[in-house]
């Protein structure tokens, strides 16, 4: 018996220990901030992250001045998560470039780009980092003439295309519920013919303040990459004196919904890939979806157009050439002078445009569909009486209207003034849309509505959708946190 019990016990060890060796390692949390295990960012471990490891940086009344890289591989089931916890006030940790220090024991390229890093380093070795989770931090000031110390100890000033989170190769990577001001680009994602970014979720964010002084090459964020989604965003103007846009896009498969995208040179700047091949074979490139947003155009905010949809290279090859779907937006502009809705960059991008509002408070012969090029569908959209197609003298495009746009003198908002743009329950747009393109309704109902600010609620779905962004008779549910504060 003794002996029968001493074999069994050796046994059990051994299937433990067998276990063990298969299992993965037990995912390690890393606590910084005061009264915290690790009093500063630098101490992670940055370089040897695993799949499944967490590191919460806790709000203190200082900024962190600490920048850092993450080129590291995870998982779906067991990503890496870097998330601030806000302070007593919803006040989320700010990571501040201005006189940042490099991370000791990382190595990488292109520090000059950004606060934070994703991808391209020596140290850790260069991969292609996957299922990665950055939310509900505060980032700002990497921008021109401010300086850092890189990882040598070396003082550097911060390019001028520098942006809070510099995203130069990554899969399946989320950023969610950040603030991003005072940086060159708020938010920039990169691609190349040799690595290109997928996958991206771009979520619950505010970015706002971002560019720099006359130039046009630097917006509230810049993105390229296969499949990103921009959802419940909210994007306010930029930087004052800046001329770039709010939400430039080279991507393939773009989705837009369910933001609140205020200001900038245009709104949208939907346009080529000109940095990947990869990108513009994609067939997802010829189809980007634009719906549910709440598009403001303020006076003085720059350039009349609001969404640009094709190329701005000059290689017309090149250009997206290929379907905008734009439904169920609400685009309110404050203009002192004229508004064109779209600038299609050739006549090969077409737009289907249909239960949108178009609303300005200027008479509707201030109002053209199209800049000079272009095809466009118009569908059950409503806008004031008089608009014309276009203001171009040398209009090379086709409207194709149906009949069927609702005319008023006012759209029924519940509150105008207050920017409170659902509809009053005796607005003509309830129940005046009609149905979607059969194309976009698998994967692109319009399923939800915008929450101010960075939220989104369920648009309840009586039969018939109302015009615009939101549903009057709409109920608040699943409504997601809102972690997101203003400081």
């Amino acid at each position: 018996m003794r002996l029968g019990r001493s074999i069994n016990s050796q046994l059990c060890f051994l299937v433990l220990l067998a276990s063990a060796c298969l299992s993965p390692a037990l995912a390690a949390t890393y606590e910084v901030g005061p009264g915290k295990p690790l009093t500063s960012i630098g101490a992670v471990p940055w370089a040897t992250l695993q799949a499944g490891d967490t590191v919460l940086i806790h709000w203190r009344s200082t900024p962190y001045k600490e920048k850092w890289v993450i080129a590291r591989q995870a998982t779906a089931a067991q990503p890496i998560t870097v998330s601030g916890v806000p302070g007593p006030a919803g006040q989320l940790p700010v990571i501040d470039g201005a006189g940042a220090v490099t991370a000791p024991g990382l190595n990488y390229w292109s520090e000059v780009r950004g606060v934070v890093k994703i991808g391209g380093s020596n140290t850790p070795p260069d991969v292609m980092p996957q299922y990665i989770v950055i939310e509900n931090l505060e980032i700002i000031n990497a921008h021109q003439p401010l300086t850092f110390s890189d990882d040598g100890g070396n003082t550097q000033s911060y390019g001028k295309n520098a942006s809070g989170i510099y995203l130069e190769k990554g899969q399946n990577i989320t950023i969610r519920g950040c603030i991003f001001r005072n940086n060159g680009n708020g938010l920039f994602i990169a691609s190349s013919d040799a690595d290109v970014s997928r996958d991206i979720l771009v979520q619950g964010n505010y970015l706002y303040d971002n560019g720099n002084l006359g130039s046009a090459f630097e917006h509230n964020s810049y993105t390229a990459g296969i499949g990103i989604v921009f959802e419940y965003n909210r994007y306010g103007p930029p930087l004052a004196g800046a001329i770039g846009n709010n939400l430039k896009d080279r991507s393939a498969g773009t989705v837009v919904r369910y933001n609140w995208i205020e200001g900038g040179n245009r709104q949208l700047d939907l346009v080529d890939a000109e940095d990947s091949l990869q990108i513009r074979t994609d067939p997802r490139y010829n189809e980007t979806h634009v719906y549910g947003n709440v598009l403001i155009e303020p006076a003085g905010a720059g350039n009349r157009q609001i969404v640009h949809y094709g190329g701005d290279s000059g290689t017309t090859s090149a250009y997206r050439k290929g379907t905008l779907y734009f439904y169920n937006n609400t685009v309110v502009s404050t203009r002192t002078d004229r508004n064109t809705l779209f600038r299609l960059s050739t006549n090969d991008e077409y737009c289907d445009a249909r239960n949108n509002i178009l609303y300005s408070v200027l008479a509707g012969n201030d109002w053209s569909m199209l800049d000079e090029t272009g095809v466009l569908d118009l569908s059950h959209n409503w806008i004031k009486p008089g608009w014309a197609n276009s203001f171009s003298g040398t209009f090379a495009g086709t409207v194709n209207n149906d009949g069927t746009m609702v005319q008023g003198t006012a759209p029924g908002f519940v509150n105008e003034g207050g920017q409170e743009f659902s509809l009053d329950p005796g607005s003509v747009n309830i129940d005046a849309g009609t149905t979607l393109d059969p194309g976009v309704l698998s994967a692109h109902n319009v399923t939800r509505q915008y929450v101010k600010h960075q939220a989104s609620e369920a648009r309840l779905a009586d039969g018939t959708l109302d015009i615009g962004a939101y549903e009057v008779f709409s109920v608040a549910i699943n409504r997601p946190p809102r972690t997101c504060r203003r400081t």
